[in-house]
């Protein structure tokens, strides 16, 4: 099985779940997004496969999210990929892609889904 993990390994609940996904005898590919986010493209296919729009995985708590404008609600959808991309931190996390399905991890179990 390939499986992958947008990790932050500060957080806790990506550290929850990239434990969990290692209890299932799973070695994941870590990325950590942080230092190597996703392309914004590869972000909008997440996106597409969680079937969610880019303000339902963005942060709004990040000084980012406002410091940047991304609350104005006249934003496209690629303006706000665009800026996940910029500022990372305010993509949503973990991130688990397992053959081609993706689950986010909070909570962690979320992911079992899709082992």
């Amino acid at each position: 099985m390939n499986v992958k993990i947008y990790h932050n390994p500060r957080c806790g609940k990506s550290r929850q779940t990239l434990q969990l996904i290692k209890e299932q005898g799973i070695e994941p590919e870590i990325i950590e997004y942080l230092k190597t986010p996703p392309s914004a493209e590869e972000l909008d296919v997440i996106l597409q496969k969680l079937g969610m729009e880019p303000r339902d995985l963005i942060r709004k708590n990040e000084a980012e999210y406002k410091a940047n404008g991304l609350h104005d609600e006249a934003l496209d959808r690629q303006t706000l990929i665009k800026g996940m991309i910029s500022h990372p931190i305010l993509i949503e996390r973990p991130i688990v892609i397992a053959n081609d399905k993706v689950a986010i991890g909070r909570p962690p179990e979320h992911v079992l889904s899709i082992l």
